[in-house]
């Protein structure tokens, strides 16, 4: 026996309740304006939730990985142009020798001396000819224009992307120090100079680091040359 507020239900009297609940529960979900209701719902739940990470995707990709802003565009770099919403003017485009581009629509322009924003504004600006608020986005994907070099017993020698402000020992550093041998009171670089042989600019490390003659830590050039013997 079961006491149901005041009064007395038998186990028979509480099954048949139950499966009447059931059965009633079961004939609403069956009924076609119920169920499509629920299924409208759920549809438009999940529509609007694929449309938005859509939308916010097609921003994101937009969006120019760091670079810095201050980089000035030259020859053979190459550069990631995006246009939202415009596909076909989206694509990846090396720097011509003579310093220009070429875009669909617009034809050539040139890249070599601006910053990635400056290009930027300026295919936006020839884009409103053809497109209704263009929205432009352009990174550089590749810095093959201004690069300095490190050679001899470091442990990572090679060419470097000149893209920010960067000191001997800062290029030092990014070739991962020096080799056991290495003669780090001759260490030289060579700059190109308008007309004639490349200036010698000698740099002495052990006297770099303990503050004497700290002016030898120059700022580096595109086509610098560091030797470390």
């Amino acid at each position: 026996m079961f006491i149901f507020k005041g009064s007395t239900m038998s186990f028979k009297s509480v099954h048949t309740f139950a499966w009447s609940f059931a059965a009633i529960l079961s004939l609403q979900l069956s009924l076609p304006g119920f169920g499509q209701q629920y299924n409208d719902s759920n549809a438009a739940s999940v529509s609007a939730t694929r449309v938005g990470s859509a939308h916010k995707s097609e921003k994101n990709a937009l969006v120019s990985p760091a670079v810095a802003p201050d980089y000035v565009i030259g020859s053979e770099d190459v550069l990631s142009i995006s246009v939202w919403k415009e596909p076909e003017l989206s694509h990846s485009v090396p720097v011509r020798p003579d310093g220009k581009i070429t875009m669909p629509l617009i034809g050539d322009i040139t890249a070599s001396g601006l910053t990635a924003k400056q290009l930027q504004d300026a295919i936006e600006k020839q884009l409103k000819s053809y497109i209704d608020n263009p929205q432009v986005a352009v990174s550089v994907q590749e810095i093959k224009a201004q690069q300095y070099n490190l050679l001899g017993e470091v442990s990572r020698p090679g060419a470097f992307p000149l893209d920010k402000p960067t000191t001997v020992l800062d290029a030092i550093a990014l070739g991962g120090g020096f080799r056991d041998f290495a003669k780090t009171n001759k260490i030289y670089i060579l700059r190109a100079t308008p007309s004639g042989p490349p200036e010698k600019i000698k740099f002495n490390y052990k006297q770099v680091i303990k503050g004497q003659k700290f002016q030898q830590n120059i700022v580096l050039q595109p086509g610098d040359t560091i030797v470390v013997p």
